[in-house]
């Protein structure tokens, strides 16, 4: 039998981060990951290639990264390209939003953030939770699933069983297992669900001109497309550039699922002419790939004991690519209010109702905004209603205004860099 004062289920970017926070605060913790343990020789087959999607790291989920001494593996690695403008525009309307945008050019530009292959994060997060100074707090278990979670009273807290039958009892058990969170249907919490009966096709791309460190999304009738900056892999990549991206293209679903089976060229040449040829032609493209899409939220994020983080938690439309930096502001909430209050009650408390229900009311109206927001925006550019005149034109009366407006342009950036 195993006792720690906090249980986190899911090994994934969120879960792990949480997992060395508490290690950092010197608070014993298990990390339970159902996926199987890889060695380096394993992490450097995966990294050995490109992967078509990114996450589009905010500055306030790098700060975080940072603070748990993942980032730095991840600047020594070089995969990453960080990017210091935000454009976005509408085909065949008025308006485009430039973020970022420095007027002094004498001056280094700052960053918004930084586009990461989820690879590259994890094999960051690895390397930390194997490293010396957090392996006294930190016991990571790799290649094992929960079977079973019996609540044992709130002094105790949780038992959980694995399929090895091993044992595990915490005073908080943390659900980071995704949106098809094990932890979240045995609590009994339900999900509200938003279908946007969407698909988004992931890619790869090589594009005739260079990215110019900047992430672009065009607002199409048909959904949004996202054009963000890949890192330069190869010597020959090197050698020219800036001139990879990934792409993230929203269609009606049946609309994807017909164009996902078309030959690679003909993808390439339809994608080029969506985004009006933007970077130029398109002379390659890798790792074709598509996803329904769809919004949820857990009617509570904690119950007794118990908690969820990250897409256990919520899952929102990727047009602005907030969804894995809102699980990372889960992290950084929930352990300031962990330690906040352990502190303040003299080591005494940890994982109350108290605390859990104060990390709730912080997090969970703010990702509602967010989720709501970002449907409202779907629903505001696609489908057959948005492309109403009088809605078109106040949607590029709306864009032209706002980009009118240099101080609400540098508070979106803000918003956007999360910090």
């Amino acid at each position: 039998m195993k006792n720690n004062r906090t249980l986190i289920i899911g090994g994934g970017i969120v879960g792990a981060t949480l997992a060395l926070k508490l290690a950092q605060d010197k608070m014993p913790v298990t990390l339970v990951d159902a996926c199987s343990a890889r060695d380096e020789s394993a992490w450097q087959a995966v990294l050995s290639k490109r992967d078509a999607r990114v996450y589009a790291l905010s500055l306030a989920s790098i700060n975080l990264l940072m603070e748990v001494g993942a980032w730095q593996h991840i600047a020594a690695s070089k995969r990453k390209a960080d990017y210091s403008q935000m454009q976005v525009w509408q085909l065949n309307g008025m308006g485009e939003l430039l973020f970022g945008d420095s007027r002094d050019q004498s001056a280094a530009p700052e960053i918004l953030g930084s586009m990461v292959e989820p690879a590259v994060i994890e094999h960051a997060l690895w390397q930390r939770l194997h490293e010396e100074d957090v392996s006294e707090y930190l016991t990571v278990i790799a290649g094992h699933k929960v079977v079973n979670m019996d609540w044992l009273g709130a002094q105790q807290g949780y038992r959980v069983t694995l399929d090895d039958e091993t044992a595990i009892d915490a005073r908080l058990l943390v659900g980071a297992d995704g949106r098809g969170s094990f932890v979240r249907k045995q609590a009994g919490i339900g999900i509200d669900t938003l279908d946007y009966n969407q698909t988004a096709i992931c890619c790869a791309i090589q594009t005739e001109k260079p990215h110019q460190a900047t992430a672009r999304q065009a607002m199409l009738p048909t959904g949004t497309l996202a054009i963000l900056p890949l890192a330069d892999i190869t010597e020959t990549d090197k050698a020219n550039p800036q001139h990879w991206q990934s792409i993230v293209w929203t269609l009606p679903r049946n609309q994807a699922l017909a164009l996902i089976e078309e030959d690679n060229r003909y993808i390439a040449d339809k994608l080029a002419a969506a985004s009006h040829y933007e970077l130029g032609a398109i002379h390659q493209i890798e790792s074709i790939a598509s996803f329904p899409l769809a919004a949820q939220q857990a009617k509570s994020y904690v119950a007794d004991n118990l908690v969820l983080i990250g897409d256990a938690a919520h899952g929102v439309h990727p047009l602005a690519g907030q969804g894995l930096n809102l699980g990372m502001l889960d992290v950084k909430v929930l352990c300031e209010q962990l330690m906040h209050d352990f502190t303040r009650s003299g080591g005494t408390l940890w994982g109350s109702n108290q605390t859990l229900r104060h990390y709730e009311r912080s997090r969970r109206p703010h990702n509602s905004l967010m989720m709501h927001s970002f449907s409202a925006l779907n629903w505001l550019f696609a489908g057959s209603l948005a492309q109403a005149r009088p809605v078109q034109q106040i949607r590029n009366e709306g864009m032209y205004r706002v980009g009118k407006i240099k101080p609400l342009m540098r508070l979106f950036a803000k918003q956007a860099s999360g910090v």
